[in-house]
């Protein structure tokens, strides 16, 4: 058996000419990534602790573990009484290098579980742009098309020659020189290793995104000529071009569609396997498979079946993140990921959270709803309705161009906050195009970052409050908004005005919701949001399906 990867990793430190005194394993890959390949999770490796964020820290007599609220009842759960858990704030800004890189060239790949990027580099100068990977990802038609675009394709480990060949200001002149064959191949290599006499230009000043760029590119460069600021591809990818936003609605009928699909089966499953009351209906029911022969539904062979449902859908390519497929305890878990050998069975009396989405190639879906398929509590159907009445606040939201995400997020937490309740995470993230479920640069947050970029006309956002109560259950509402500019009677200071757009698309639980909580206006909004959610899906279902979701969208009496 492998012995405590802590064990080793103090090993190897001691081992070391000169021994090493403490060790930093980060959860990023070398392009900084939040989701990485599985050879890359090293963080994972030496502490146990799975989740997408965290810093480890490991020296001769301490072990410690900074992550952020999403992770603190996870990490608990998985690190081992040698590691000390450090909590710091919520969930962090979202740094996608590689998906810069990819919605820069227009290129997709797989080289990371959940987003369609490829491994790569790009440096672009003001007369020439490069693109550093594995040549054999690329087919001849799409190298054949970046070279005629005027983009040249590099091996991809070129790039750390390359970078110094920049940091002098010869970069330029000597893939000039390669493609005029002004040099011989020898006289290149010797450039690229600096080993020619060649008099150096005076370098350029030199754009890096030090939350992006990693080390060993940076130590390259000479401090002095470097500009250190965010990525400037950050904010026009996050600007979403009239292309992108209908493929993103498209996407998202689609996935609405394999929702509701989802939901009809699940609804049917527990009523038949478990004598559940079902979806509509709150009497109390045994919560027993009726034959031991009967199929057990788990959190994870549920989720399957939910994978399924999209990956019937037209252009569908993969999932754009884990499952998150959880009963009751499992869903105060804000990220949970349920395992084959350790996920909970379906449980007719414990709500049911699943927080999913998908890569079509025409957009990326994320989507939350919470569900219960027995009798919830007079307190689920208030913490419930509470996290909707913020989702609904948020959605409706009307304020001036200018506005930072810092200043919307208390939006969806007062419900919340008038009964003492919150929850540890952000509101809202940016969503990519057939790229990264999680894009910034901007934020729906109580974050410090939520203040430094604006939401602007044509970004995307999230919307999706929760409520966690460790050891009991979970309950978070999601859809995928598109901010545009709003009809105001006024325009006060000429500023223009913004609003939101809502494309996700199905149904809240009617029988989670304490109705009694809900205003005029909340009911209104429910109601048109339920009717739109028929018409527009319509066309994606069967008779029996479509029959299922007029019965889970029948209005609220006001």
């Amino acid at each position: 058996m492998m012995g405590d990867p802590l064990d080793g990793s103090r090993s190897l430190m001691a081992s070391h000419n000169p021994p090493l005194h403490a060790m930093i394993v980060p959860s990023e890959d070398y392009h900084q990534s939040e989701y990485v390949s599985a050879r890359d999770k090293r963080r994972e490796f030496v502490s146990g602790f799975s989740g997408s964020a965290g810093l480890a820290l490991v020296t001769k007599d301490d072990a410690r573990l900074w992550t952020d609220g999403r992770y603190f009842l996870q990490a608990t759960q998985q690190l081992s009484d040698r590691w000390k858990l450090m909590r710091i704030g919520e969930d962090p800004a979202v740094e996608t290098w590689l998906a810069d890189v990819a919605w820069l060239y227009n290129v997709r790949g797989s080289d990371v579980s959940y987003c369609p990027v490829v491994h790569a580099f790009a440096i672009v100068t003001t007369v020439s742009a490069f693109f550093y990977v594995d040549k054999m990802k690329i087919s001849t038609e799409v190298h054949s098309h970046l070279e005629k675009n005027g983009i040249q394709v590099c091996d991809y480990d070129s790039v750390s020659s390359d970078v110094a060949l920049l940091a002098s200001g010869q970069l330029d002149s000597a893939i000039k020189g390669s493609q005029t064959e002004a040099l011989n191949d020898q006289e290149i290599s010797s450039s690229r290793n600096g080993e020619n006499g060649a008099k150096e230009t005076n370098p350029d000043l030199v754009w890096l995104d030090s939350g992006s760029c990693c080390y060993a590119l940076y130590s390259k460069l000479n401090s002095r000529q470097v500009l250190l600021q965010q990525s400037p591809l950050a904010l026009p990818k996050a600007v979403k071009n009239p292309v992108e936003l209908d493929g993103l609605r498209k996407a998202h009928i689609r996935d609405g569609a394999a929702v509701v699909q989802y939901l009809v089966w699940l609804d049917k499953q527990m009523q038949s396997n478990y004598e559940a009351s079902g979806y509509f209906i709150e009497s109390e029911k045994t919560n027993k498979r009726k034959h031991p022969e009967s199929i057990k539904l788990t959190e994870v062979s549920a989720s399957d079946k939910l994978e399924s449902f999209r990956a019937s859908k037209e252009h569908f390519k993969g999932l754009s993140f884990p499952t998150i497929s959880s009963v009751g305890p499992n869903a105060a878990i804000i990220h949970y990921q349920p395992e084959p050998d350790t996920c909970a069975e379906l449980d007719a009396d414990k709500i049911y959270l699943f927080d999913s989405g998908a890569q079509y190639q025409d957009g990326t879906t994320d989507i939350t709803r919470t569900v219960h398929f027995g009798k919830p509590s007079a307190h689920e159907k208030a913490c419930y309705t509470a996290v909707l009445k913020g989702h609904i606040a948020l959605d409706t939201a009307r304020f001036p161009n200018g506005t930072n995400e810092h200043a919307l997020d208390i939006l969806a937490r007062v419900p919340l906050w008038k009964n003492g309740l919150d929850y540890r995470h952000g509101t809202g993230h940016g969503i990519g195009s057939y790229l990264n479920v999680h894009e910034g640069p901007h934020l729906i947050s109580f974050r410090p970052q939520a203040r430094n970029v604006p939401l602007q006309a044509s970004m995307t956002a999230t919307d999706e409050p929760g409520y966690y109560e460790d050891g009991n259950f979970g309950i978070r509402l999601e859809n995928v908004l598109i901010v545009n500019d709003a009809d105001t009677k006024f325009n006060f200071g000429d500023k223009g005005y913004l609003s939101f757009e809502h494309i996700t698309w199905a149904p809240y639980q009617i029988k989670m919701m304490d109705t009694s909580m809900l205003v005029p206006d909340e009911i209104e909004w429910v109601n048109t949001y339920h009717s739109k959610c028929r018409e527009i899906l319509a066309p994606f279902l069967d008779e029996s399906e479509m029959t299922w979701l007029k019965n889970a969208t029948e209005p609220i009496s006001v």
